[in-house]
């Protein structure tokens, strides 16, 4: 597939699936009362941060791969597989032990369960089909779920529980699920099955769980937290505001785990910087006029997105633009070291999440979740600084054009 086309693919593809996760979120935030919108944000919260892990210790080195194309071809069935396994497992303990817990968060736990490997294993193919240079194949499964949830979705009644909305949601990914399985086996049939350079303790997976432990679950789980121990309504107003910058979301989190094929055409290392660095550019413009469009909104077009979770998520817009405007600097960053060395990412994770974590704290101490919002923005804005920062280093300690591209980041054994 020539670069240009393959590029198009890609992005069409991200922004499908951007359009997919958007659009869940409204349909639910419509379907439900504020505090049913609390409570399915919490589950769904709780599935971000398993996205998050699963991408992270499978699709982001698979993506990194390097070498034969039989090898990639391995590579991408074994990922795949053992996303499905893990998958599968942790799925059934989760609806075990909240088979036995009362109240409607544990049912909405259970269906999580349930649907886990489905949701988790479109994700896997999604990655597969990006290191496999195959990004047509990715929207095309990526069209059938997005109209295959709209469907399901649209014959919800209003007041749907969340555990029924968690269930409709998952379960009508399936169908995506089967072509995307019918579609890989056609790519990679014949080649091996080896999990266990997946499970080695060299594996640059464990590194990337790590960093989006401390860089994302973190500021996520202590969201949680916060709404559980402090203002329930918190969880729903940062989930409702960040819902209507789901496609930007989808796309910064994209661009780390999809980007680094379609950079790896690029001719040298400094026109790929280059190329970060304009992209950085256009997502921070793009940020800040979506911001600007949305604080634009009429309170009735508002309503008809978010339903009764509109007014507390709109007065965090500010904020929320704010914060995603800087997460598109650093993300672009992010993605430039993962090019450049992809092991010196982790340090700045640690130090400016956990930053981050306590600038929310302190905000919402200070003022609320206004407070917490702004919070979110200023952990941002440093961890951006602190990528380019690092990008301009290693440039100056590497100055030849490949002298990095030469050792091939992929995941080594012990």
């Amino acid at each position: 597939m020539r670069t240009r086309t393959a590029i198009v693919c890609s992005v069409a593809d991200q922004g499908v699936a951007a359009l997919t996760n958007i659009l869940v979120l409204v349909a639910a935030a419509r379907l439900s009362t504020t505090t049913d919108f609390a409570r399915f944000s919490a589950v769904y919260l709780v599935f971000t941060v398993l996205l998050g892990i699963s991408g992270a210790h499978t699709g982001q080195p698979l993506v990194l791969e390097r070498g034969r194309s039989d090898e990639i071809r391995g590579a991408c069935r074994s990922a795949v597989v053992l996303t499905l396994l893990a998958a599968a497992a942790l799925g059934a303990l989760l609806a075990a032990v909240c088979l036995f817990l009362p109240g409607d968060t544990a049912r909405a736990l259970l269906m999580l369960g349930v649907v886990l490997p489905v949701v988790l294993g479109q994700d896997a193919v999604r990655y597969a089909f990006s290191a496999l240079q195959q990004p047509h194949l990715a929207l095309t499964a990526d069209l059938l779920r997005l109209g295959c949830v709209l469907a399901a979705l649209s014959t919800q009644p209003y007041g749907a529980g969340a555990a029924r909305l968690i269930a409709v949601w998952g379960l009508s990914a399936l169908p995506a699920l089967l072509l995307s399985a019918a579609l890989l086996h056609r790519e990679v049939a014949g080649t091996p099955l080896s999990l266990r350079p997946l499970l080695r303790r060299g594996h640059l997976g464990r590194r990337f769980v790590v960093e989006f432990g401390v860089g994302n679950a973190t500021g996520q789980l202590s969201v949680l937290a916060l709404g559980t121990v402090g203002n329930p309504l918190l969880v729903g107003a940062l989930r409702g505001a960040t819902t209507l910058f789901g496609p930007l979301n989808v796309l910064f989190t994209s661009a780390t785990g999809f980007g680094p094929p379609l950079l790896g055409r690029v001719g040298d290392e400094r026109r790929r910087v280059r190329a970060t660095a304009v992209l950085a550019a256009v997502l921070a413009a793009t940020a800040a006029a979506w911001a600007t469009v949305l604080a634009l909104l009429p309170d009735a077009a508002g309503r008809q997105l978010l339903g009764d979770t509109w007014p507390a998520a709109s007065a965090l817009l500010p904020a929320t633009g704010s914060q995603y405007a800087a997460m598109a600097v650093g993300t672009c960053g992010l993605l430039t070291l993962r090019m450049l060395d992809p092991r010196t990412t982790l340090a700045i994770q640690v130090v400016f999440s956990l930053a981050a974590v306590a600038f929310l704290t302190g905000g919402y101490l200070l003022a609320g979740v206004p407070g917490a919002a702004w919070g979110l923005c200023l952990g941002s804005v440093c961890k951006a600084a602190a990528t380019w920062t690092r990008v301009s280093r290693l440039r100056r300690r590497n100055p030849a054009p490949e002298a990095a591209v030469s050792a091939d980041p992929v995941p080594s054994g012990p």
